[in-house]
């Protein structure tokens, strides 16, 4: 009987991660990928439904993932030396569930096999968003849906 084999995310931290694990990691929400407001009186972070013009608003994934800091100079580059500030992340992202020492819910790709599960379980918001070229960044408030954290 051949002995079972942990999934990589369970036997790897973070920073062992070959950069095909790291990717894959990723459930395909988009919520990342959403603009948030920072709350000037106490630090926390909102989230939005305005979402960067690069996402694809109905597969929640980016346009061109390639070269988005091109188009998009300040879109944050997640990496495992970033992993103690993942608490802006939505308490769902698999990089912050595995930063935390938690395991990945059962509707995540990886567990299930299914990429569109994120969104048959609402995790994601796709078909809910708009991009942010449709809405002033000063209305961006009108649009919040959750405090990270």
């Amino acid at each position: 009987m051949a002995a079972k084999v942990e999934p990589f995310w369970k036997r790897k931290s973070l920073d062992q991660l070959e950069t095909e694990e790291w990717e894959a990691l990723c459930d395909g929400c988009g919520l990342c990928c959403l603009q948030k407001l920072e709350d000037e009186e106490d630090g926390a972070i909102y989230y939005t439904r305005v979402a960067c013009h690069l996402l694809d608003l109905s597969t929640c994934r980016c346009t061109d993932y390639p070269n988005r800091r091109q188009f998009v100079p300040d879109c944050v580059q997640l990496t495992a030396a970033d992993a103690e500030r993942f608490t802006w992340l939505p308490p769902t992202c698999a990089y912050r569930l595995r930063s935390e020492g938690k395991d990945l819910p059962l509707w995540h790709p990886l567990v299930c096999g299914d990429p569109q599960a994120v969104h048959k379980e609402r995790i994601s918001q796709a078909g809910r968003m708009l991009s942010e070229r449709e809405v002033a960044e000063e209305d961006w408030e009108s649009y919040l849906i959750f405090r990270a954290g």
